[in-house]
């Protein structure tokens, strides 16, 4: 393999593109790590009122608008389309590309185009699957078979596989029977010290009608079926009859955001919730710090971004077990997927862990194990063994 490759990345997001949620992050840190590194990266993805092509931190970014017109498939094969004059463009701008490394189902059509046009080969990797963020239950059976299918192709297609965590390597390969000698797995990252700063969290409570001193549940992530906040929102009532003045910060939008607006009406705590909807980087950071604790009770979580970034601003955590990163009583607690275990989790960290006791025990692996610097170099591994004669 050659000391130094040109690499493209395939996402529908990025951080300086179109961003959605937890993929964007990973993609551009990924790209700025490797490019650290001195390989050449290219960012092909959506366009929203950006330039076409710009180089942010050492990263090339190739922006492409495309159609809105359908659902989800349609507008991601006119993305498809897109990007193929783009990569055309860039190929012949700055020569051919060693590998094209493709995130999700999103953009697999063209890297299958590209396989088969240029005998270019292709990494994929999973961020989630169809089955996971939506357990079945979907709106379009049509646009969920393909999406599948799609997610299907991509591991089918490529060269080799990069997937986030060990449960998740087995919900992958139970879907889509994919081969243990293709998979890699190789966890999502964080920059240190990207979440934490500097807070008033009485004036920061004060500004959303909440006491000073009351403590705070944090919830941030897509309001879907997946992330379960709809068993957070069952829990609140057996959470504040322990802890009366607990207030709960839900941040995020999603098809379950008026099911659990009505759920919390109906179990007449209303009044201690705020959903906040859709909120800026920095108001997200605001409350990550302010808050006391941070509740991930997702039904599927393929890895846990959000983990990651309440440890780097030293929170305490409870998430179910479908999370695989907590180490139970040691960095945060574990509880059932159900809305009894969970406020059994909040109520025992309130009782018995001080403000930040085991989220400064997570923060810890951020510099041990989730840095992008070792990250990258595992990448380039997974790189090397398709590349290799």
């Amino acid at each position: 393999m050659k000391n130094t490759l040109r690499i493209a990345m395939l996402s529908w997001e990025s951080l300086h593109s179109v961003k959605v949620g937890g993929l964007a992050p990973h993609v551009s840190e990924l790209a700025e790590a490797l490019a650290l590194k001195g390989h050449e990266v290219h960012i092909f993805s959506r366009n929203k009122d950006m330039t076409t092509y710009e180089i942010v931190n050492g990263v090339h970014y190739h922006r492409v608008n495309h159609s809105l017109f359908g659902g989800i498939v349609q507008q991601m094969d006119s993305m498809c389309d897109a990007m193929y004059s783009a990569f055309m463009e860039a190929k012949e701008k700055f020569g051919d590309f060693d590998l094209v490394h493709v995130h999700d189902w999103h953009p697999v059509n063209l890297a299958c185009r590209l396989k088969w046009e240029l005998g270019i080969p292709f990494i994929i990797t999973y961020h989630s699957t169809e089955w996971g963020r939506n357990g079945n239950i979907h709106g379009d059976w049509w646009e969920a078979i393909e999406i599948s299918h799609r997610e299907w192709k991509g591991g089918y297609e490529s060269a080799g596989i990069i997937i986030t965590s060990v449960t998740f390597k087995n919900e992958v390969q139970h879907l889509y029977q994919v081969p243990d000698y293709k998979v890699d797995i190789i966890s999502n990252g964080l920059n240190e010290g990207s979440i934490r700063m500097d807070v008033d969290p009485g004036e920061l409570k004060k500004r959303y009608d909440i006491h000073p001193y009351a403590p705070v549940v944090l919830f941030v992530g897509r309001m879907n079926y997946q992330k379960g906040p709809d068993i957070l929102a069952r829990a609140i009532p057996m959470v504040l009859d322990q802890k009366w003045d607990a207030k709960f910060v839900i941040i995020g939008e999603g098809e379950m955001r008026p099911v659990c607006e009505k759920i919390v009406h109906e179990l007449n705590v209303q009044d201690s919730c705020r959903f906040l909807g859709y909120v800026s980087e920095e108001v997200k950071k605001e409350w990550m710090n302010a808050c006391n604790l941070m509740c991930v009770p997702s039904r599927n979580e393929p890895f846990g971004i959000v983990l990651l970034e309440a440890w780097d601003a030293s929170k305490n955590i409870v998430a179910t077990n479908a999370v695989e990163l907590v180490d139970n009583f040691e960095n945060g607690i574990t509880t059932y997927q159900t809305p009894e275990s969970i406020a059994w989790g909040i109520n025992h960290v309130f009782a018995n862990y001080s403000d930040g006791e085991m989220g400064r025990k997570g923060k810890k692996l951020l510099s041990e194990k989730y840095n992008w610097n070792k990250i990258a170099d595992q990448t380039v591994e997974t790189y090397g063994k398709i590349l290799s004669p």
